[in-house]
């Protein structure tokens, strides 16, 4: 497997670790006590709404059946149809092309990630 879609895999296991131990949790102290960035929060969140393990409630995150497979649901329709017409992208071309915003599109990353359905690859710029 892939290390970057591995690492949406391990950043949901973080959250579900959490959640499971202490229980409902708001994002921002989801984000404090896993060490996630923004990015890989909303992979991750992508990853157990595909697994139908995470809810949310206002602003609070839940283990349980998920309510978020329309939105992320949704978003992942977008991502997959601007993955199936190029070969490579970065997510800033993608939220572009999409019109997905940034964090619905890791979360449709983490969703499709779950899914089996993209590799994905960190490229460095030359300045």
């Amino acid at each position: 497997m892939n290390e970057i879609i591995k690492s949406f895999g391990n950043n949901a296991g973080k959250i579900w670790d959490v959640l499971n131990e202490e229980g409902p949790q708001v994002q921002t102290k989801l984000m404090k006590k896993t060490n996630l960035t923004t990015n890989e929060f909303y992979g991750a969140v992508g990853w157990l709404a595909r697994e139908n393990k995470l809810a949310i409630d206002k602003r609070t995150y839940k283990i349980g059946d998920t309510n978020l497979t329309e939105k992320i649901g949704a978003s992942a329709g977008k991502v997959w149809n601007v993955l199936g017409s190029r070969s490579e992208i970065d997510v800033s071309a993608i939220t572009k092309i999409s019109k997905v915003k940034k964090g619905d599109c890791y979360s449709a990353l983490g969703w499709l990630a779950r899914e089996g359905k993209i590799t994905a690859k960190i490229t460095v710029k030359k300045k």
